[in-house]
């Protein structure tokens, strides 16, 4: 199993956790998890998943997805059988959140101290992923009467239910079409971080002022 950090998400060399100068004061505070990925795949049990879980990091929390076995029974090509196998895949995902619960908190419990950030699990099945408990994070933004008249023209034709669920849903939809954009624009972040620290520093002694003998 070889953890691997999502490529959404940020990766190595920019991960949350940066000390004042790289990453701003919102991360001061945060351990770095950029070995998370690799501390997961040494404590999660071997047989869980059929390959490595995707780990999912920001500064809030730790997401773990991973892809479940398939299912061996099989299923006719029909209505039927198409549903059939839906109920199978969500059976199949329900048993797995209830028979691993114990351990999932245990291991969760430890991520949490080390990483001092919410742990939260998913699993996949097919094309079928399902999220367990997630943290939901308020993000306070303002915007001006174009961005506004966006969030309400998707609640008025009925995409978003509220003008927050507008803005969670294009900032999904933003995420899916440039993911690319980001991934290029988080590495061009991490090196900006590497060139700073090869930089001159101030460390080095100083003096008040003259001195006299």
């Amino acid at each position: 199993m070889v953890g691997r950090m999502h490529r959404g998400w940020p990766g190595p060399g920019r991960g949350p956790g940066r000390g004042p100068g790289k990453g701003g004061w919102q991360q001061a505070d945060l351990p770095d998890a950029e070995d998370a990925a690799a501390w997961l795949r040494g404590r999660l049990p071997d047989g869980w998943f059929i390959a490595a879980p995707e780990v999912r990091v920001d500064r809030e929390e730790i997401l773990i997805v991973g892809e479940l076995p398939p299912l061996e029974e099989e299923f006719s090509d029909d209505d039927s059988g198409r549903a059939n196998r839906a109920a199978a895949v969500t059976g199949r995902i329900s048993r797995f959140r209830e028979q691993t619960r114990e351990e999932r908190i245990d291991i969760a419990r430890q991520a949490e101290h080390r990483y001092r950030r919410k742990v939260a699990w998913g699993a996949r099945l097919g094309e079928t992923e399902e999220l367990f408990t997630t943290l939901s994070v308020p993000v306070m933004t303002r915007l001006r009467q174009p961005e506004r008249i966006v969030l309400d023209t998707l609640v008025d034709a009925g995409v978003a239910r509220s003008r927050s669920d507008a803005l969670a849903w294009a900032v999904k939809l933003v995420g899916e079409h440039a993911d690319d954009w980001l991934s290029e624009l988080r590495t061009a972040m991490a090196k900006v971080d590497e060139l700073r620290a090869q930089g001159p520093t101030t460390d080095g002694p100083t003096t008040d002022g003259p001195t006299t003998s």
